[in-house]
């Protein structure tokens, strides 16, 4: 407990709540898409690049690894558009390819580079699931103003996001680019990945993307609350998990950050407004209990019509 009183665990658990924000409303983006197993291929094609960047540099700053991530993710979404529009693979096995094939090349790199007797000491292994405690200020400042950007992009870009998801032909007849904005998409999904592989973990960064937008879905059907929700609780589980995280020496952040999105997604999934397990059974049984009593009023209606004539 001692680390709360670090302000640099302040600073920390501030980058992380910007991150939660970050990835829960890209999530919601990548939702309406259908290309959430897509945030799973870009944050493990990802891993090959952070070390590629740091075996080329031999310094772990963080705005270099995260340049080398950008690129390596970006190759990835590439490769898959480029394996989807030249070949019959569909979308979701071209996506797998990438996801297994990078990262098993980050593997083989990263164990390549520790054998140098660097790769340890920079904490390049932290990459794989994530160690939030181990960032400095610098870290923090740089992560903290990436989020911050795409927080407002997809703020002010919100009518033109709406449009996009749902109605592209429309969209297209105002003069909106689809291959703007899939670009705009392609780089702001790309963006949150990288910013939060170093606190996350390439292996779990996926889902802080998906698990706040898929829990948010469950309490409405508004794409501006929905961006809301998914906000909440990618911010709330980023900070609950990455506190817990801080409690124990070694801790990785990511798998915290993970336990803390399922519990708010299994709450959802039982209790949620909209077709929540529980909400629906009670209101199934609500409908059917109306049934039986329009019906027995309608049996009971001769008899009490002939009780009176």
């Amino acid at each position: 407990m001692s680390l709360l009183v670090s302000p640099n665990t302040w600073w920390v658990l501030l980058s992380m709540l910007i991150l939660g924000i970050a990835s829960g409303m890209i999530g919601c983006l990548a939702y309406w898409k259908r290309q959430s197993l897509m945030s799973d291929a870009l944050s493990h094609a990802a891993l090959p690049g952070v070390v590629i960047a740091f075996a080329l540099t031999g310094v772990k700053s963080l705005p270099v690894l995260i340049f080398g991530a950008a690129v390596s993710a970006l190759l990835g979404a590439l490769l898959v558009q480029w394996v989807v529009a030249y070949s019959r693979i569909k979308e979701d096995s071209a996506m797998g390819i990438v996801l297994s094939v990078f990262f098993g090349l980050g593997i083989m790199l990263l164990t390549m580079v520790n054998r140098t007797g660097g790769g340890n000491v920079s904490g390049l292994d932290g990459f794989i699931f994530g160690q939030a405690a181990s960032m400095v200020r610098s870290d923090v400042y740089t992560m903290s103003g990436l989020g911050l950007l795409v927080i407002a992009l997809v703020g002010i870009a919100f009518k033109e996001w709406k449009l996009f998801l749902f109605d592209p032909q429309f969209a297209k007849g105002l003069g909106l680019w689809n291959r703007t904005m899939n670009v705009l998409y392609t780089a702001v999904l790309v963006l949150v990945i990288v910013i939060g592989i170093q606190a996350v973990g390439v292996i779990l960064m996926s889902a802080l993307l998906i698990i706040p937008s898929v829990s948010a879905r469950y309490w409405t059907h508004s794409f501006g609350w929905m961006l809301i929700w998914a906000a909440v609780v990618g911010g709330g589980s980023g900070v609950a998990g990455t506190l817990i995280s801080t409690m124990g020496k070694g801790w990785p952040t990511g798998p915290f950050i993970v336990v803390c999105s399922a519990a708010v997604f299994t709450v959802s999934l039982l209790f949620g407004a909209r077709k929540g397990l529980v909400i629906t059974a009670i209101q199934q049984r609500s409908e059917k209990s109306s049934s039986l009593r329009r019906a027995a009023l309608e049996r009971e209606k001769p008899l009490r019509e002939g009780e009176w004539g």
